[in-house]
């Protein structure tokens, strides 16, 4: 992942024909390593592993077309020479990358699953605790070991909203139903709207042997945000857009027992 602040310029130089990505744009607090509290020093994402660059300026003096968005809206000039001709900073207001797979997940080693707060990597903090404006978290391999525990994800509503998306492999809560859950695909669940596995990881997880189990097969992630999230129309109306998304839960079965 790449993190740009405000006011930064910057190219985008594609090593590859076409390239796909995920963009989430902050407009609360920066984004800052949340607080462990009782987990310590070490876990989750470590500062070092996050990578500042260096000085890497151009001195051209050439027509060059430079784009800012402002109030919602994107806005271009031409400039007479190169924006990227600085040679150096001072200060901490600067661009980074971090590599995901670097990220150290915690978990249960007893049981119960734990809050998906737990992969958080970058937060951006709210006035209100528990709430934030937008929090980035990864669900990157680990091992899942709770005893007498269902271990996707439980179903469930949020005070938050969740945008997620597949980088690559596949998500152990989606793995089913129609269309499935795709690399560079995405799910929306606002603010208190119910959630959880599809019926067939249910019925799996339901049946499977509670031992040690590794996840290595998929990297995903969210975007947790305490706004409502609507979507475009663009979105709306596009073609690979996953028609009756809510029969991924049909069939489902009362399982309590009073």
């Amino acid at each position: 992942m790449a993190l740009i602040p405000r006011g930064v310029r910057f190219r985008v130089e594609p090593l590859e024909p076409s390239v796909r990505g995920y963009v989430c744009e902050n407009y609360g607090r920066p984004f800052t390593l949340p607080d462990l509290g009782p987990i310590g020093a070490n876990g989750l994402a470590n500062p070092r592993d996050f990578l500042a660059p260096v000085a890497a300026y151009e001195d051209v003096e050439r027509p060059v077309e430079v784009v800012n968005k402002f109030c919602g809206n994107l806005w271009a000039a031409t400039y007479d020479h190169s924006p990227l001709d600085v040679v150096a900073w001072h200060g901490t207001h600067v661009p980074y990358v971090y590599d995901l797979r670097r990220f150290n997940v915690l978990g249960t080693i007893s049981y119960d699953h734990p809050d998906p707060s737990i992969f958080t990597v970058l937060t951006s903090p709210s006035d209100t605790p528990g709430l934030a404006g937008v929090d980035f978290v990864v669900f990157a391999p680990r091992w899942l070991v709770g005893e007498d525990t269902f271990r996707p994800p439980y179903f469930h509503r949020n005070v938050m909203s969740e945008y997620m998306g597949l980088i690559e492999g596949a998500y152990d809560a989606k793995t089913g139903g129609a269309g499935g859950f795709v690399p560079g695909g995405g799910s929306l669940h606002n603010m208190m709207s119910a959630h959880g596995p599809d019926h067939e990881t249910f019925e799996r997880a339901s049946a499977a042997e509670l031992a040690p189990h590794r996840l290595d097969d998929g990297l995903a992630f969210m975007f947790e945000t305490r706004w409502p999230v609507t979507a475009t129309r663009q979105a709306l109306e596009a073609d690979h857009l996953q028609g009756r998304y809510d029969d991924v839960w049909q069939g489902l079965e009362r399982h309590f027992r009073p």
